[in-house]
């Protein structure tokens, strides 16, 4: 991996290894998509609740009682005391618990030109769990280590997305000290996600699918039955034949370790061309299933990605 463009990551960031000094610069970061601002990535971002005056679930305050309010909502106690009538106030309750699939399998532990795919994740699921504070969403998420899931239950406030940064810290260091290659499927993360995400969420997949295949599709499908489903495929610029390297290397998939001769027009065809099939995969998938689909580098710094640049 090179040190090209590492001036344009956070300070502290150096593309292979995580710390929180990295991560926590998003939340700053994250106030550039609350509505009603507008860009390319706010549809996966998603709608999240709106404060609104009424009948709901949280208390906001107590006011004088004004003509036309619920008297169902009247609070006698602060009548009885004061002598005037008052009228209880709600806010409405509209959240849509945001649930994190981050991918941290040995595939994703793989980077040619800046960034590790694992690190670009750790670096959307913090902007995302940032965004969910700032819009008093709860955050949560599962973290798939290829051979072990961390669950982490939706939780509001600050104290929700510091603890997922916290974790995705722990887990890189922890997957890179993991010599052993996965031991299950993505379809365990995906049977973690429907039973750990409440009817209504919104589930965002940082991935780079490799492991994933046409037998998860039933799942995929539950899920976003109840929920709404976002795809985010992590792509390094190799697996898309995107390399000035000429030679031969060793590299690894899932399932097998092998030489490739990166000097050969057909070998960096066959690997564009079998990423090409994977994404078409995937857009097709997203759209049959109205599931959003988006994909990043992780040969460039995230936030030039989200603004278009």
């Amino acid at each position: 991996m090179t040190n090209l463009s590492l001036s344009s990551l956070p300070e502290h960031a150096n593309g292979v290894t995580l710390c929180l000094e990295e991560l926590l610069p998003y939340q700053q970061q994250a106030v550039k998509w609350l509505p009603p601002a507008k860009s390319l990535w706010a549809p996966l971002l998603g709608q999240h609740r709106s404060r609104q005056l009424g009948r709901g679930m949280d208390f906001a305050e107590v006011r004088k009682y004004q003509a036309g309010d619920d008297i169902r909502s009247i609070d006698w106690r602060v009548t009885a005391r004061t002598g005037k009538p008052h009228t209880k106030l709600f806010c409405e309750e509209r959240e849509k618990p945001v649930i994190l699939y981050v991918d941290f399998s040995p595939s994703m532990q793989f980077g040619s030109t800046l960034l590790f795919k694992s690190v670009q994740a750790a670096h959307m699921a913090s902007l995302i769990s940032w965004l969910a504070v700032a819009q008093q969403d709860r955050i949560g998420a599962v973290i798939d280590l290829g051979n072990q899931l961390i669950e982490l239950k939706p939780t509001a406030r600050r104290n929700g997305a510091l603890r997922i940064l916290s974790e995705l810290v722990s887990r890189q260091t922890q997957a890179q000290q993991t010599t052993t290659a996965s031991n299950f499927s993505m379809q365990e993360g995906l049977l973690t996600l429907d039973r750990l995400c409440p009817k209504g969420s919104e589930i965002i997949l940082l991935s780079d699918f490799i492991r994933y295949d046409d037998t998860m599709q039933p799942l995929l499908s539950r899920l976003s039955r109840h929920n709404q489903v976002r795809i985010v495929q992590i792509a390094d610029p190799l697996e898309q034949g995107i390399t000035a390297f000429r030679g031969r290397e060793r590299v690894r998939n899932n399932q097998h370790t092998l030489w490739l001769n990166f000097s050969a027009n057909n070998t960096r065809d066959g690997i564009k061309k079998s990423f090409e099939s994977q994404k078409l995969k995937l857009k097709l998938l997203s759209q049959r299933m109205a599931m959003d689909y988006r994909l990043l580098s992780c040969g460039r710094p995230l936030l030039p990605q989200l603004s278009g640049l």
